[in-house]
């Protein structure tokens, strides 16, 4: 049974019968070179499609690769900012301490006057001065107590060699 496509003008599509007559032809030697330098040529532009998807993956790796260096550039200085501007502020931290340290000293060596401690011990302690009567001198007497030494004691670098054999030897 024959099969129709629907349309206007409807076609076999499988014929009914199948005829046998398809005949294998031989071909000229010339056709066969042909066949033979069409095949080499697709050989040929395969290798040269592959070498080509090889250079353009070599390509991609390349770019990707130099992607990635300047990535790890920009990344490190990067941090190479944040450190110089960490050593600023601590810098700027460190000359308003030194600000303060100079201030700090002016004010002290100001109250180290004679007459500012006097006042502050006066004032805030309740000191007096000394009045005559409850001063008292002592005298010294210019004598030296130290007593000199009576007997000299060697050292062991001071000793001889023979000297600390025998010493040695008595277990001292």
């Amino acid at each position: 049974m024959a099969r129709y496509q629907y349309e206007t003008s409807p076609r076999k599509i499988e014929p009914e019968q199948i005829p046998n007559r398809i005949k294998k032809k031989k071909t000229a030697p010339k056709k066969q070179r042909i066949k033979k330098e069409i095949v080499k040529k697709a050989k040929e532009n395969a290798k040269l499609k592959n070498i080509v998807r090889i250079k353009r993956r070599n390509l991609i790796a390349g770019i990707g690769f130099a992607f990635l260096i300047l990535l790890a550039i920009s990344y490190r200085n990067s941090l190479i900012n944040e450190s110089f501007s960490e050593v600023k502020s601590l810098k700027n931290e460190l000359s308003t301490i030194e600000k303060e340290n100079e201030q700090l000293q002016v004010s002290i060596e100001s109250s180290i006057n004679l007459k500012n401690i006097e006042k502050t011990a006066e004032e805030q302690l309740g000191m007096q001065r000394l009045s005559p009567e409850q001063k008292v001198y002592v005298t010294i007497p210019k004598k030296d107590y130290v007593e000199p030494a009576s007997e000299e004691i060697k050292t062991e670098e001071e000793k001889s060699i023979i000297q600390k054999i025998i010493d040695f030897i008595k277990g001292e």
